[in-house]
């Protein structure tokens, strides 16, 4: 540590750190949302993105701090110019802010939230509890309970 301490004293003094103010109305953030085989946004310039991120919901504006975020099951808005909102339910994945206002979000999964079936979810959601809590392989009991999981997310999502 005192080398770094020492060096950090030695380094010239027109060294410019990167500062982090608070977004102004016109900044915008560089989104790119991919999936295996497909990217949704590339470099899209947008307002700010609300993520479902492990550590809690978050809204990721301009000049937003660099960090990375894997995501829980749950939903992607993505607030473009005007206010117009678009919805995508991710499966999970990562997030990662970028300097330069850049912001990289990689999903296993990934599908338009009006594309599901609020009874659909309903009925999945309760076969995978039933197997769940079921007689069967430990294995299925482990899957059916993710499966719930991500059902019980999506619900919520659909809920709202």
């Amino acid at each position: 540590l005192r080398l770094v301490t020492a060096a950090a004293r030695r380094a010239p003094r027109n060294f410019a750190l990167g500062r982090r103010g608070y977004a102004e109305a016109a900044d915008k953030i560089n989104l790119s949302l991919v999936l295996p085989h497909q990217a949704i946004f590339t470099s899209a310039d947008v307002v700010q993105v609300n993520l479902a991120a492990a550590t809690g919901d978050m809204g990721i504006l301009a000049n937003h701090a660099p960090t990375i975020e894997p995501l829980r099951p749950g939903v992607v808005e993505v607030i473009e110019a005007g206010n117009q909102s678009k919805k995508w339910f991710v499966s999970g994945g990562f997030a990662t802010v970028h300097p330069n206002n850049k912001l990289t979000i990689n999903a296993v999964e990934a599908a338009p939230l009006e594309a599901f079936s609020a009874e659909a979810v309903r009925a999945n959601l309760q076969e995978a509890l039933r197997v769940a809590a079921g007689n069967g392989p430990e294995e299925d009991k482990v899957e059916a309970r993710i499966e719930a999981d991500v059902y019980e997310a999506l619900q919520h999502a659909l809920a709202k």
